[in-house]
């Protein structure tokens, strides 16, 4: 019988510029007429202290320069910037609020969507990023996140329209091509996403996440030894990466190196301690080398970390099976289909 070993990639980037949206989307000041110029002047205060990061005193500044010229469409915006940045989420979306109904701005949809899809407001951020596009076809930016909303969402093939669209727009879009790469591993197209990783390398060798990936696409092509290649770089990027380890383990797994896998496990688990997968996995590795009593033990910390954990269910029932122990391994199969894992009648037929 075979153990099912449990491998997790990281495979979407999505959201992780979410916090810098400031950092290209600030309105820089213009030269007003003669009577707004105290408006100007608490303008260009806030923008001086929001590059120096103080962004209270930015909020405060721009609150100033509104006070003096009520319809500052532009003070409105870098306020919901700099509120934002101070995890005042209410406050920022109230700001780009108004600043969407004094100008119809397409840098204060984006920045609302942002917003939104931090609150978890899915829907309400996609319609933003929509308008965005609306207002402004070559915003890069709002089709790559409205992809990754898709992306979560399962709909796998337009989430590889949007990012598509975004990389159009802007050819050197790493996370535009490790997204889609993602998108296309979920559809199993492995060769498709092998292109796409690779391309978002060539454009930035530095993300550990996309060597992962990269990786994950290999092992799921039956190329072992190139994905340990490639999930050994991730973790040279990026020294404590524990899910990068659970994968290289479960890469040697794969290419029956047991012993390897175990090691590699070992490193997850002691990285993160509460990493039920990668327990769920030694457990399969030590099944191969036929030590039952410890593959049991391995399977039932890792219900114990994640007691909805079906497969390991699953998986323990088959090692108590090969240990003597019918009516345990019943019972575990038992459980395993009550946590909607289908596999697990196959092996009750005997459990009457």
């Amino acid at each position: 019988m075979k153990i099912k070993n449990g491998l997790l990639s990281l495979f979407c980037a999505f959201a992780i510029h979410l916090s810098s949206i400031s950092q290209t989307n600030i309105v820089k000041a213009k030269i007003l007429d003669a009577g707004t110029q105290e408006a100007e002047k608490n303008y260009n205060n806030g923008i001086a202290n929001f590059e120096k990061k103080n962004f209270k005193g930015a909020i405060s500044d721009y609150a100033k320069a509104i006070a003096l010229k009520p319809d500052f469409e532009q003070a409105y915006y870098n306020s919901g910037i700099a509120k934002f940045e101070m995890k005042d989420k209410t406050g920022a979306i109230a700001d780009f609020d108004k600043s969407i109904s004094l100008t119809q701005n397409p840098e204060s949809y984006f920045s609302r969507g942002q917003v939104k899809y931090a609150l978890g407001d899915t829907s309400g951020a996609t319609a933003d990023y929509t308008k965005t596009i609306e207002l402004k076809a070559n915003h890069a930016k709002a089709y790559y996140y409205r992809g990754g909303i898709k992306f979560e969402n399962g709909e796998y093939t337009k989430a590889i329209e949007d990012f598509t669209e975004a990389i159009k727009i802007m050819p050197d879009y790493a996370y535009a091509y490790n997204d889609r790469g993602s998108a296309k591993l979920k559809m199993s197209d492995f060769d498709g996403a092998i292109v796409d990783y690779n391309a978002a390398l060539i454009l930035n060798s530095d993300m550990a996440f996309t060597y992962n990936n990269l990786a994950s696409a290999k092992r799921k092509n039956g190329d072992f030894k190139g994905a340990i290649i490639d999930y050994t770089e991730a973790i040279n990027q990026k020294k404590n990466y524990y899910i990068a380890y659970n994968n290289r383990g479960s890469a040697k797994f794969d290419d029956k190196d047991y012993y390897g896998a175990i090691a590699d496990f070992n490193t997850a688990i002691e990285i993160k301690p509460d990493y039920s997968y990668a327990f769920n996995n030694r457990a399969s590795a030590k099944f191969s080398l036929k030590d039952y009593p410890g593959c049991i033990e391995d399977f039932t910390k890792a219900i114990q970390l994640n007691p909805n954990y079906g497969y390991a269910y699953l998986n323990r029932g088959i090692a108590k099976e090969k240990s003597g122990d019918k009516s345990g391994s019943c019972a575990d199969w038992t459980k395993a289909i009550e946590l909607g894992v289908e596999s697990a009648k196959y092996f009750t037929a005997d459990c009457k």
